[in-house]
């Protein structure tokens, strides 16, 4: 099954997740919007003449109105981070955006994904303009910085990636939390493996909140990662995969966390991030995520300052 697919604004992220996703096929139509409307006709122009390289696909530039008929819009407007600032800092620019792309989508029939940063914040934002149950708001979350940790947990124990089972949940950001204590790889819990140095995790951790800085520092944003993981979110949406993806979305008591967005395990599929499972956590864990909400209910309750 495809979807009509649309993303609204066409910067580096925005055009890494067209890119990716006509690759993967999951749209049948593909529907670019920027404010800057010859640069989404543009990018638009350019995906169609690859037509031949990727399964069958309508690309186009469309008005900003249209992204009401779609199955899945990808929220990618806003700009940057840079290199001495960190996502929280980006939000009072982001989120009036945010706030005003919610408001046009208010009783939107489909899904939302919101991809711009701070993107658990934004998707507190989008959810309240909007009107939209929580469980159609969804944010990429910490579904990268996972997959940023199964990485260089993959590349210590010099194992593929798909055998390292790791989450990370709460905020996208500083606060993140790694759930070491349920991390386990092909089976083996991560802290029995044979020469896992416990001591490493911090650095470990700390490797994985700077991953984003490190790239941004070298060529001024992150793009294809994120491009990736969106595509991901998208296909187990349109295919009805019901997998269970560290996201965000507004919580509803979930880890006694209400009200406030950030990620959790959720199964995904063609209703959204309906279902939210508590992982397993050590109480250092749990405490953990208890101070990354409270980060992000300050920062979402500053925006009325």
């Amino acid at each position: 099954m495809k979807a009509r697919i649309g993303i609204i604004g066409t910067g580096w992220v925005g055009t890494s997740v067209a890119f990716s996703t006509l690759l993967a096929g999951h749209a049948r139509e593909l529907w670019l919007y920027d404010q800057r409307g010859a640069v989404a006709e543009g990018e638009a122009l350019d995906m169609a003449d690859g037509a031949a390289f990727y399964p069958r696909c309508q690309v186009s530039a469309v008005p900003l109105a249209q992204m009401r008929e779609a199955d899945i819009v990808v929220l990618a407007a806003g700009r940057n981070g840079r290199p001495d600032e960190s996502r929280l800092d980006l939000l009072r620019d982001n989120a009036r955006i945010a706030a005003g792309l919610g408001r046009s989508l208010a009783g939107f029939g489909g899904i939302v994904i919101v991809v711009t940063n701070p993107v658990d914040v934004l998707t507190r934002v989008v959810t309240a303009a909007s009107g939209l149950p929580p469980e159609r708001v969804i944010g990429t979350g910490t579904l990268l910085d996972s997959a940023r940790l199964r990485e260089r947990l993959a590349m210590h124990l010099s194992v593929s990636p798909q055998s390292v089972h790791a989450q990370v949940v709460g905020e996208h950001g500083d606060s993140s939390v790694m759930l070491w204590s349920s991390a386990h790889v092909g089976g083996v819990p991560l802290r029995v493996w044979p020469g896992w140095p416990v001591d490493e995790e911090p650095t470990v951790a700390g490797h994985v909140r700077r991953a984003a800085y490190d790239v941004i520092q070298r060529k001024g944003a992150t793009n294809h990662a994120i491009g990736l993981v969106t595509t991901e979110l998208i296909g187990c949406i349109v295919n009805d995969e019901r997998r269970l993806l560290p996201v965000s979305r507004v919580q509803t008591g979930a880890c006694g966390v209400r009200g406030v967005a950030l990620s959790l395990p959720a199964l995904v599929g063609s209703s959204g991030a309906a279902q939210v499972l508590e992982p397993a956590m050590d109480d250092a864990e749990a405490q953990a995520l208890a101070a990354s909400a409270a980060v992000l209910d300050g920062a979402f309750k500053s925006l009325a300052g």
